[in-house]
């Protein structure tokens, strides 16, 4: 059996937009909503089956992912199964696409002044 490493305490990210990106800054917590996208509904210990991180540090992931909105968990018997949970992510998304096109029109205002000079 292969030794686990044990995660950083994940912190707990604010609502909205900001606790998405500090949810998905971790790498590990990254890396869990990307299978989860691709897997549907999964188990911790079918999460921690092809991972060094250990169960516990695997569930103190998915609940901080969970608090920004990013997952959820249905109870099937005594198991749970945890999902990925697209609306917050689409949130940030639109605030991303927002702060670009302030961007876009703040690099034509630019634009336009150079070539006015």
């Amino acid at each position: 059996m292969s030794p686990r490493r044990k995660a950083t305490e994940p912190s707990s990210p604010q609502p909205g937009p900001a606790g998405v990106f500090a949810a998905l800054g971790d790498e590990t917590r990254l890396r869990l909503v990307a299978v989860l996208c691709v897997g549907g509904a999964v188990s911790i210990a079918q999460l921690t089956a092809t991972t060094d991180v250990t169960r516990q540090a695997v569930t103190k992931h998915l609940h901080v992912l969970a608090d920004a909105g990013l997952v959820q968990h249905v109870k099937v018997g005594r198991e749970r199964l945890w999902q990925f949970a697209p609306q917050q992510l689409d949130e940030a998304r639109r605030s991303l696409d927002l702060i670009a096109q302030q961007w876009d029109q703040a690099l034509g205002r630019l634009k336009r002044a150079v070539e006015k000079a």
